[in-house]
């Protein structure tokens, strides 16, 4: 059973930055494939960014170009380095992983409150 821990979400100024981590144990970090979704207030849960055991990244179209996604597998951890933040980036921002053959991602964290003042 793989738990999720998510860390670094708060209230940042247009235009700053955040760094999210996301703490992964009880399973084997190394082998899943590790993804960032968010969920703003009326809005559906999308995939942010994800990343696999290569190293090979995701990204959406809205945050290409400014978020970077990135994994310690010394440390079980997952980041995303998000930069020149918007309003549009306000959302609850979820750590999910799932296992490279699956479709779904089946654990999740409890997620962080990312806010974006204007």
């Amino acid at each position: 059973q793989a738990q999720l821990v998510e860390s670094g979400g708060g209230l940042v100024q247009v235009g700053g930055s955040l760094r999210l981590s996301c703490a992964a144990s009880g399973r084997t970090f190394r082998s899943a494939v590790m993804g960032w979704f968010r969920q703003a207030p009326g809005k559906e849960r999308e995939l942010v960014s994800a990343i696999w055991t290569s190293g090979n990244s995701y990204y959406s179209h809205s945050v290409k170009g400014r978020f970077t996604i990135s994994r310690d597998n010394a440390k079980n951890t997952v980041y995303l380095q998000m930069n020149s933040l918007s309003p549009e980036d306000t959302a609850v921002y979820y750590c999910a992983a799932r296992s490279e053959l699956a479709r779904n991602y089946d654990y999740w964290g409890q997620g962080t409150q990312v806010t974006v003042s204007s």
